[in-house]
């Protein structure tokens, strides 16, 4: 029997759980540079979640679409944090559908007793602070990948 090879993961839909600031690391890093409208996220009080809708950029396929010469992917994927107890934004009009938000960084600042606040740092100064008891986000990739509309690469500075 042989060991996996990455490609063969290439096509199957992300699932990632983040219980620990480790985990959270990784999921940060398949959702950097994500986009989506200000009206695709939503604070369900009754079920203490809050979750995003975004287009994320599909970066565990980004080498092998440069290996085949083929256009760069995004997929819609849902982002929820559970057990939240308070959502606060800066820069961010959930009502604006035009206003379209690019995900930097999702980081966890811990506080007492395994609570504190999950933060996403948006591009432009924006930024959602939510609450929670406990640190639990999934991401959950909920369509199938089309072609990146820029057809590029994100670009980071060095």
């Amino acid at each position: 029997m042989s060991d996996a090879t990455f490609e063969e993961g290439a096509e199957k839909p992300l699932r990632l759980k983040a219980l620990d600031v480790e985990d959270l690391g990784v999921l940060s890093g398949f959702i950097q540079d994500a986009v989506f409208p200000g009206s695709e996220m939503k604070w369900d009080r009754n079920a203490r979640r809050f979750g995003l809708l975004l287009n994320r950029f599909r970066w565990e396929d980004a080498s092998h679409a440069e290996t085949r010469k083929r256009a760069y992917e995004r997929v819609q994927s849902v982002l929820a944090v559970e057990d939240v107890v308070r959502v606060q934004t800066q820069g961010v009009d959930a009502r604006d559908s035009d206003m379209i938000l690019s995900v930097l960084a999702v980081t966890f600042e811990a506080g007492e007793d395994g609570g504190g606040h999950v933060m996403l740092t948006l591009a432009g100064d924006g930024a959602i602070r939510v609450e929670v008891e406990a640190l639990e986000v999934v991401l959950k990739d909920v369509t199938r990948p089309y072609v990146a509309p820029s057809k590029a690469k994100p670009e980071h500075p060095e």
